[in-house]
């Protein structure tokens, strides 16, 4: 498969790196666990970054790159269902976009202008209001919300609940993708110039093996996350969204480990990718439910 983007996508993908240029890191004073930006998000909603999947062009392809790309940021914006979802349901619904999953509290869900509803086999949608949600703390990365009363909800039919969670799982694996990057980007980083021994720690052959892998994996969810863009099939969406959480598990662990003490501090900057990638694993049902349909998308 051909990843080449075309000169529109070049296009577009040239001035995102502009936008972003300014966010790449995080203010020295910044002690917390979920850094946003509202700058960002109002720079990506007047530079009409979020309908580049509506344009032919472009398409769910280009949107899932600027996923990933906007990931990789310290800042945490809501872009991966407001540029790949949204475009998949009919009506104007407004962002930002957040989901419910069998009540517990998710991401965004306090800044919401539109809550997508998971309960049980039913897929529902509707609009966020003051009344309906709230804030709350969480070490997650994320700005976290839950809410303060029953959704009342316009059911999906069977068809387009299906669509939903193609993309739901689409934009998690591409989201998923860039946090794993920027977190070993991070890594790396400290592990080229700290030393132990009179040598760099990353010069030592376990940690560069175990490093080594997870950059494989890291890699692998990038490409299964575009090549789902690409095809728009449920089944290579359940795929890249189990490899996914998968790899998070296995590379946030061995990223804390190389990091030591400095990995649990909020004075190193790891958390603000590592924190992040821990929330995606249990979306969508988690890595059971992504075997789940994996196995019925797939192998029947």
């Amino acid at each position: 498969m051909d990843f080449a983007l075309n000169s529109d996508q070049i296009t577009l993908s040239s001035a995102l790196d502009k936008l972003v240029s300014r966010y790449l890191s995080p203010p020295t004073d910044f002690r917390g666990f979920c850094l946003t930006s509202d700058t960002l998000e109002q720079e990506l909603e007047q530079g009409g970054f979020f309908e580049a999947a509506q344009i032919p062009e472009l398409g769910p392809v280009a949107a899932a790159a600027m996923v990933e790309r906007l990931a990789r940021l310290p800042y945490t914006v809501e872009a991966a269902l407001s540029m790949l979802l949204s475009a998949q349901l009919e009506g104007d619904w407004p962002r930002p976009f957040a989901v419910i999953e069998h009540g517990r509290p998710g991401r965004f869900v306090a800044q919401a202008g539109t809550l997508i509803i998971l309960d049980g086999n039913q897929v529902g949608i509707t609009r966020a209001s003051p009344d309906l949600v709230e804030s709350m703390d969480s070490l997650y990365g994320y700005p976290m919300g839950r809410l303060k009363s029953s959704a009342v909800y316009t059911p999906l039919s069977a068809a387009d609940a299906a669509n939903v969670h193609k993309w739901l799982r689409v934009a998690l694996a591409a989201e998923a993708a860039g946090l794993l990057q920027a977190a070993l980007d991070t890594v790396i980083e400290h592990l080229s110039v700290r030393k132990q021994f009179g040598r760099p720690l990353g010069s030592f052959q376990a940690v560069q093996h175990r490093m080594a892998e997870s950059t494989v994996l890291a890699r692998g969810v990038r490409l299964l996350a575009l090549k789902a863009a690409w095809s728009e099939d449920a089944g290579d969406a359940a795929l890249a969204a189990l490899h996914a959480q998968e790899s998070a598990t296995r590379v946030v662990y061995d990223l804390h480990q190389f990091m030591g003490a400095m990995g649990m501090t909020l004075e190193f900057p790891l958390h603000l990718w590592s924190y992040r990638l821990k929330a995606l694993l249990s979306e969508l049902d988690g890595r059971a439910g992504q075997a789940k349909a994996v196995a019925a998308l797939c192998f029947n």
